[in-house]
């Protein structure tokens, strides 16, 4: 197995590249972590390779927030500037003045 390094970092806001939500992240696997059954879920043709990070994020859309995972490769940065509104993120970060999220002290993943 090829080691990589995340492209993505804790406290990041992102989003997907073709699905409209974004979040902020709040853990990586290095690697796909999750059961064989959400894998094969995933439409074939659109099923991301296992071998590169995997991201947690606090995700929202225009309706509601949730948890998503996703594949770095289906993830970009997200430059809105727009603060989230998922009810974690005040437990896990602090917006800084110039509108970025940092992990609160003693949040640990």
């Amino acid at each position: 197995m090829t080691v990589r390094v995340a492209k993505f970092s804790i406290g990041q806001v992102v989003r997907h590249r073709y699905y409209p939500f974004r979040g902020i992240i709040f853990d990586v696997d290095p690697a796909f972590a999750n059961t064989e059954e959400w894998w094969l879920a995933i439409p074939e043709d659109v099923r991301p390779h296992k071998e590169q990070p995997f991201y947690h994020l606090f995700a929202e859309n225009a309706q509601t927030e949730y948890v998503a995972y996703v594949s770095e490769q289906n993830l970009v940065p997200d430059d809105s500037d727009a603060p989230l509104r998922h009810p974690m993120v005040p437990s896990m970060f602090e917006r800084q003045p110039d509108g970025a999220y940092r992990p609160k002290a003693g949040t640990a993943n």
